[in-house]
């Protein structure tokens, strides 16, 4: 029998929500096989078996929050431990003389009928209970008498043909249309040729009817927020807080880079096996910048500027349920194959939950693609606690006026917003203009 306990996914990670299991009690499972999922506060990530065997004991339910090191559930050898089985019954001894005289049964006789269910609370529409199939709930009556429905008349769905809360539902709801007007009683027979006329009866005036209560669908459906969703909530709302965000918007050309890609995408699949985008055109040109500016690569402590040495540049990733930006680390070190092969790995491993909490730490600038989703431009917020962060939109070939002339370029909008507590607008646009920059005049080869 073997431990499966909650790991330890960082030096800063205390606990995790188990959020779901991907296995139960009884079934097989492998060593290093997904077994369950967990969420922190820096990732969503699957946990994997230590050992092969079969899941015998879940320990903690999903939704759980759990600190690390607690056993979750516990892997056997064999099979799942079978249920209890019931104790054998007593072995009937001889019967004793019994110090004092016990009364003998009496006579088997017929079983009464059950005596009526007593009727909680009078109701003004008579049922039998027998008609209805057996006895009706309190909430089932009170439902018939406010809304004056005759039990006997409904067809119960319940056992033995008992009628439902369901039942009553359902036939308010098919009495929402105006009531069909009551059929005239039928004409009385023609009294015998010797008896005398009698009298017209007088006519009684029909009953005024009551209007019956709209059964209207609900007009909300409550879902509880998954962790993820809960820490990005928390998150922006904090760097909406603490920075002043500022977004500057600058048009670049990327028509030679557009050119490049073409030329080469086909080769770079081939020979790498993933294909090749823009965005690592824009990480290699952001890290330049990067270096010339490296107050766009510090972060606030207090009233200090702390100045990282490093060039960790993260990438928000989209996710079904949220959103996560893994870190590409040491990006100025890396080229244009380099850069492409981490960001499609980050992100894969993003989407199948295989990050680990390293990955998703010590960034010091974030760059968010929202043009692979056709957006032109939009107002990132700031991944704290970092001062900057470069939003990518779409790249599109449309008319420019280039000396006095008409030509089809391609072209793309950059949106930085930067903190400025710490950087003032014509800092951020001269940052801007480095990087748009490097990409209109690109010239370094991609194979």
């Amino acid at each position: 029998m073997s431990d499966v306990v909650m790991p330890q996914m960082g030096e800063s990670i205390v606990e995790g929500t188990l959020t779901k299991w991907l296995k139960k009690v009884g079934d097989r499972v492998e060593r290093d096989e997904p077994l369950f999922e967990i969420s922190t506060d820096k990732v969503d990530t699957e946990i994997p078996s230590p050992t092969a065997g079969t899941l015998t004991e879940i320990l903690v339910q999903e939704g759980a929050v759990v600190a690390i090191n607690t056993v979750v559930a516990r892997v056997g050898d064999g099979a799942a431990a079978p249920a209890a089985a019931p104790a054998p019954a007593p072995a009937v001894e001889a019967p004793k003389p019994a110090p004092a005289p016990v009364a003998e049964a009496p006579a088997p006789a017929p079983v009464p009928a059950p005596a009526p269910v007593p009727v909680v609370e009078a109701v003004p529409v008579s049922a039998d209970e027998e008609d209805l199939g057996g006895p009706i709930s309190p909430l089932v009556r009170r439902m018939a008498r406010e809304n004056n429905i005759d039990l006997k008349a409904l067809k119960g769905s319940g056992t033995g043909g008992r009628v439902t809360k369901q039942d009553v539902e359902n036939y308010l709801a098919s009495r929402q249309a105006p009531p069909p007007v009551a059929a005239a009683p039928a004409a009385p027979a023609a009294p015998p040729a010797w008896a005398a006329p009698a009298a017209p009866a007088p006519v009684a005036a029909p009953a005024a009817t009551t209007p019956l209560p709209r059964v209207e669908p609900a007009k909300v459906r409550v879902e509880p927020m998954s962790t993820m969703r809960q820490k990005i909530a928390e998150h922006m709302v904090i760097s909406k807080r603490t920075s002043a965000h500022v977004t500057t918007v600058h048009r670049v050309d990327m028509t030679k880079i557009a050119k490049v890609r073409a030329k080469s995408k086909d080769e770079f699949q081939q020979r790498y096996g993933f294909g090749l985008t823009f965005l690592p055109f824009i990480m290699r040109a952001t890290a330049e910048a990067l270096r010339v500016f490296p107050l766009f690569n510090s972060s606030i402590e207090g009233t200090n500027i702390l100045y990282q040495n490093e060039i960790n540049i993260g990438v928000a990733v989209a996710l079904d349920n949220g959103l996560i930006v893994p870190v590409v680390h040491q990006a100025d070190e890396k080229n244009i194959v380099g850069l492409q092969r981490s960001i499609v790995d980050l992100a894969a491993r993003a989407r199948s939950k295989q990050l680990k909490p390293a990955e998703v730490q010590g960034g010091t600038f974030s760059i968010t693609n929202f043009g692979s989703f056709g957006s032109l431009f939009a107002t990132p917020v700031i991944n704290q606690p970092q001062v900057a962060i470069l939003g990518v939109g779409a790249v599109e070939k449309v008319p420019v006026v280039i000396d006095d002339a008409i030509a089809i370029r391609s072209m793309a909008y950059l949106a930085l917003t930067f903190d400025h507590r710490l950087i003032d607008g014509a800092l951020a646009d001269q940052f801007c203009q480095k990087v748009k920059s490097v990409l209109e005049n690109w010239n370094d080869q991609v194979l």
